[in-house]
């Protein structure tokens, strides 16, 4: 029967101490051209033309997972592992400590591993029919804002 209590707990316990390391995924969003009412594009859908009104150097986040993989097995390997010291409170106690130490030390690790952010340009563009759209790209090349340019593909070009 304790047991029992021992590995509700060391559940219970190991739900605490993820639910703490859980993240979102960042992904910088790119947003859709915005057309004022009654705005209707007179080029094709799969280009748009405007002119360059800023651009902006931002972080974009390269890859992970970012859904704490790393800490729920570090958890279970840790709580496993202290699971097997001593007998009674001992166990339980070590069982805990190996939990909270093998989640951190799991999401240490997930975190290390990570591909590193890099730098994104934000280019925002004024479309001729009057709305506007934000590109995200690796680089700018020669576009400086004034520029005229053509939207084809989710990237920005010069023309």
């Amino acid at each position: 029967m304790k047991t029992n209590y021992t590995v509700v707990a060391t559940f219970v316990i190991a739900a605490v101490v993820l639910s703490g390391c859980a993240s979102p995924y960042n992904q910088m969003p790119v947003s859709q051209p915005y057309y004022p009412a009654g705005a209707q594009s007179s080029q094709p859908q799969y280009s748009e033309f405007g002119v360059i009104d800023s651009i902006q150097m931002v972080q974009a986040n390269a890859g992970g997972s970012g859904v704490g993989v790393g800490a729920v097995a570090g958890g279970v390997v840790g709580g496993l592992l202290g699971n097997q010291v001593g007998g009674g409170t001992g166990r339980t106690v070590a069982t805990i400590a190996g939990l909270v130490g093998g989640a951190m030390a799991g999401n240490q690790i997930e975190q290390n591993n990570r591909t590193q952010t890099r730098d994104m340009y934000q280019i925002r563009v004024r479309l001729n029919n009057g709305g506007y759209q934000t590109i995200n790209q690796d680089g700018i090349a020669d576009l400086r804002i004034g520029n005229r340019v053509r939207i084809e593909g989710n990237r920005v070009y010069r023309y």
